[in-house]
């Protein structure tokens, strides 16, 4: 005799989300933030981007600028940091790592998330929940929500119940609810927070008289997929326990790479620009070469501040490469080519270029009359290496090698140790 459906051992998937991530990791070597309301600023100390249970309470909302909160900091005792990247980075590749050891397949989804595939019975997949979180918090030091469910959507779904129910201590695994509690979740919860759905969406859907998740999952995919999708109609499907979006041992297949940021300080002059240029270019060359990556288009770009109506200016430039390339000096050259378009005394707030037609190394090879030798002695590489190994602004090409920092480098005043990348930065620990 076969064992019941809810004793079999059924494959489902996990979703695994760190709470708070920044503001999170932030705590993991420093536990004097414990119980404050702390805020993670965006790049150049402009935003709040992570807020602490504490700081939401505080009815700080999302994107809140910081000189609106600063006046008000001290009163609240709140905590603001700058983006500690490296940090973050760091505790990312950690607790992934460790999550791959509770599964054979393994989904790295963002920084702060990731997909696991999961088999037990409910008792067996609450119970290695409950192992996953305690391991990630107990090795890493940062508390995550564990979802699980037979599909992505479901999870990601069942996630979100963990993390604001107490009843359930950070893990839900779905089908272990009573579908009257289920159904009465979904019809809670408006379609704007499922997975996939945004505002646009979500007015469409309310057009069609759907405005629960509930409604959601009670359409008819055909009918989605004819008004909207074949990704909505996935979604429906999913909701309404299909698997339809497959796990990903890898993303891949990437069509354009950017760097841009906004400057601390203006640029307003073709030399400084032509700094900012070669850092990009030496960029998008170590990011190409660690994916196996070349390029045959790189366009450059500029802007100024949407706040600054006196002056505007957004020049760009698109440029054809000779051959696919990684090379640092062929890319940096054709940024470069951007420069005549650079208007003296205008207050540039932000600039970029983005690579693009990509395609595998060595999948194109040159006649030997185009060879390049930059890339035959793998400059792109070695730069890569020694960046990796001794910091940022170690080494660079040209105008690139700048160990300092010029002045328009990220602002980031509330800056915390990066406690696991640099050694002048490691966290020391005294014997009483």
């Amino acid at each position: 005799m076969s064992k019941p459906a809810t004793m079999r051992q059924m494959p489902q998937i996990a979703h695994v989300d760190v709470n708070c991530f920044y503001a999170s990791a932030e705590r993991a070597f420093d536990p004097s933030l414990e119980g404050k309301p702390v805020v993670v600023l965006s790049n150049n100390d402009g935003c709040a981007v992570t807020r602490s249970p504490e700081a939401k309470a505080l009815g700080i909302p999302l994107g809140e600028p910081w000189f609106k909160l600063a006046p008000r900091a001290r009163e609240w005792g709140l905590v603001a940091l700058s983006s500690n990247y490296e940090l973050y980075g760091d505790i990312s590749a950690r607790v992934m790592e460790l999550l791959g050891r509770y599964s054979a397949w393994l989904e790295v989804y963002s920084i702060d998330e990731a997909f696991l595939g999961v088999k037990g019975t409910p008792e067996e997949l609450l119970d290695l929940g409950r192992t996953t979180k305690a391991a990630v918090r107990r090795n890493v030091g940062v508390p995550v929500c564990v979802g699980i469910a037979g599909t992505k959507t479901l999870a990601k779904l069942a996630n979100k119940w963990a993390k604001n129910n107490p009843a359930f201590d950070g893990v839900c695994h779905w089908d272990s609810v009573p579908a009257a509690d289920r159904e009465s979740l979904m019809r809670r919860l408006s379609v704007i927070e499922i997975w996939g759905v945004a505002s646009r969406l979500t007015k469409r859907l309310n057009g069609l008289g759907i405005h629960s998740i509930l409604d959601l999952s009670r359409a008819d995919p055909v009918m989605i997929r004819d008004r909207f999708s074949v990704v909505m109609m996935r979604t429906v499907l999913e909701l309404q326990g299909t698997p339809c979006i497959p796990m990903e041992e890898e993303r891949i297949g990437r069509d354009q790479l950017i760097f841009s940021r906004s400057f601390a300080t203006p640029i307003t002059t073709a030399a400084g620009m032509r700094q900012v240029m070669s850092v990009y270019g030496q960029q998008a060359s170590a990011r190409l070469a660690k994916h196996g990556l070349q390029a045959k288009v790189l366009t450059a770009f500029a802007g100024t501040s949407h706040f600054n109506p006196k002056d505007t200016s957004y020049p760009s430039v698109c440029v054809p490469l000779p051959m696919p390339t990684a090379d640092p000096v062929l890319l940096t050259r054709a940024a470069h080519a951007f420069l005549p378009h650079i208007n003296e005394g205008i207050r540039y707030a932000r600039a970029g270029i983005m690579v693009t037609d990509l395609r595998p190394t060595g999948n194109q090879a040159p006649l030997s009359l185009f060879e390049n030798p930059h890339e035959e002695r793998h400059v792109g590489t070695l730069l890569e290496d020694v960046t990796r190994r001794y910091g940022r602004g170690s080494i660079g090409l040209g105008h690139a090698g700048i160990r300092g920092g010029p002045d328009w480098t990220m602002k980031r005043d509330m800056l915390s140790p990066r406690y696991t990348t640099h050694w002048d930065e490691l966290p020391l620990v005294k014997a009483a």
